[in-house]
């Protein structure tokens, strides 16, 4: 008995993981299927390109991991036969790093983060630094090359830039070879990434080192983090001990003990929120003992993982557009989106603004845009991330079809608008009638019982009683509140009715 119940216990798992899986999965043919991850893989590859060849970053951080993420999703979902690609690829350079840049597992969410902490000892906490990648190497104390990260094996020659740096010591205080790891960035005074965001920052650093030559203010505004010695100490201790005696304080200042996930939720939260020289997206785990590194390779190790700060945009997915016409004849697009998660919020409707705005971005279903808080509270649109491959067909409002005079009455393409004209007139500028809202007059309009602006007034209990949504008691509250209407002023219904302020100042007149 107790085998065959494991048996349907794991059956059941099974199932009900493959299921919550599929439920993520677009419902896509398989030409549809391998045409939109090729898209996303090409635009990926654009931005991979500009980023790491260039040093010019199209898209914010962040965004470019959820696209990589929606991208690694889909290919999980459907089986086509589009080829992985290598990010660094085009970043590769003529000097051979004397050890790789191994790269960084970047954890989704807590979840993540528990289960890479779970079991491991000799940790250590520093922030992720926002800059660029760079190789040092000293012979006999002396700096004698400066090497891009490339494509991790391989990067461009920055000996020349390096020597005008004031930051990158030109000859260390102890004789000896070594080779160290670190991050060349822009330096910003009492910097708080939770309010000012990026800045930039890595942007400006990569600009200056692509030049020939650069001018002693632009190279005392780089700084350096040195965050690995790859053939120091095999302790820890002992390696920042040695960076230290270096000159490297920074290192020292910036990397802690870490024994659980609390201490790391509270690093990322004090480094995103207090002042700092740089600029940063997360913060880097590490243990203490990692392999010599005669066998490190250009790819994320097991030993390092990166936790990055909570997203100031998400990329959200639009399911549906619609488009609200105000009671003045004002058309606001608004797009239905994938709900997705910023700060504490759950964003799953969004404002494009502005008819001419919706046309310009021209967003369809399928799309991915970008969505951040203003004020930290009003979900924003900030812009397309990238499209549907097939262009959904829409059935767009004329603009000149609507205006103060238009949709009295529930005609076909005047729901929208028609609607909004009667819940101005229960609200609290209009009749101020208790108990009415929108969803009031939305079942009176759908139960046919109201076409026109008045309607209501004629309707009697024996009607409202037999309205479906609507009891014995609502629909007797009901009708006492839409008989108060006729004790309004006159002044007030004009206002409530919504006539435009011209025939107002006329009524008034008369």
């Amino acid at each position: 008995m107790l085998p065959a119940l494991r048996l349907m216990t794991c059956a059941f798992l099974t199932l009900f993981t493959t299921l919550s899986h599929a439920s993520q999965c677009p419902d896509w043919s398989g030409a549809t299927a391998n045409s939109e991850i090729t898209a996303l893989q090409q635009q990926i590859a654009k931005w991979d390109d500009s980023y790491h060849r260039q040093g010019l970053s199209q898209i914010p951080d962040e965004l470019y991991d959820q696209s990589r993420q929606k991208l690694n999703d889909w290919r999980s979902c459907f089986a086509v036969s589009t080829p992985q690609a290598n990010p660094l690829k085009t970043a590769t350079g003529p000097l051979p790093h004397p050890v790789p840049h191994t790269g960084v597992n970047k954890l989704a969410d807590e979840k993540d983060v528990k289960a890479w902490l779970k079991g491991r000892t000799d940790l250590w906490i520093q922030p992720k630094v926002d800059g660029v990648a760079v190789t040092l190497v000293y012979d006999e104390g002396r700096l004698v090359q400066a090497i891009s990260r490339g494509d991790g094996t391989q990067g461009q020659d920055w000996t020349p830039q390096a020597r005008l740096i004031k930051a990158i010591p030109q000859q260390l205080p102890q004789l000896g070879s070594l080779i160290l790891q670190g991050e060349l960035y822009w330096r910003l005074t009492d910097h708080v990434q939770a309010a000012a965001g990026s800045v930039n920052a890595r942007s400006k650093v990569a600009g200056m080192l692509a030049r020939q030559t650069i001018s002693p203010q632009q190279a005392d505004a780089i700084g350096l983090f040195v965050w690995d010695w790859p053939d120091g100490p095999a302790d820890m201790a002992q390696r920042l001990a040695g960076l230290q005696a270096l000159g490297f304080n920074d290192s020292v200042a910036y990397t802690h003990p870490l024994e659980n996930h609390a201490q790391a939720a509270d690093w990322r939260e004090h480094w995103y929120r207090n002042p700092l020289p740089f600029a940063t997206d997360g913060v880097i785990m590490r243990q203490g003992q990692r392999p010599p590194a005669q066998r490190w390779q250009a790819s994320a190790p097991y030993w390092i993982a990166a936790w990055k700060h909570p997203y100031a945009q998400a990329l959200a997915e639009v399911r549906k557009v619609h488009f609200n016409i105000g009671r003045s004849g004002k058309i606001t697009p608004v797009l239905e989106l994938t709900p997705v998660r910023l700060d504490d919020r759950t964003v799953s409707r969004i404002s494009a603004g502005s008819l001419p705005r919706w046309e310009k971005l021209d967003i369809r279903p399928g799309d991915h845009i970008a969505v951040s808080l203003a004020g930290l509270t009003i979900p924003r649109l900030d812009g397309v991330v990238s499209r549907a491959t097939q262009r959904a067909e829409m059935s767009v409002p004329h603009a000149s079809d609507y205006h103060d005079l238009s949709c009295w009455q529930a005609a076909p393409g005047c729901e929208s608008q028609f609607r909004a004209r009667l819940v101005w007139l229960s609200g609290k500028k209009g009749l101020a009638l208790p108990g009415v809202g929108p969803g009031t007059w939305d079942k009176l309009i759908e139960s046919g019982h109201i076409s026109g602006l008045l309607d209501w007034m004629t309707l009697n209990h024996a009607e409202l009683a037999n309205i479906p949504g609507l009891a014995e008691r609502s629909s007797a509250k009901l009708l006492d509140s839409l008989q108060t209407a006729r004790e309004r002023p006159f002044q007030t219904w004009l206002k409530a009715i919504g006539l435009p302020p011209a025939a107002c100042r006329e009524c008034k007149a008369a």
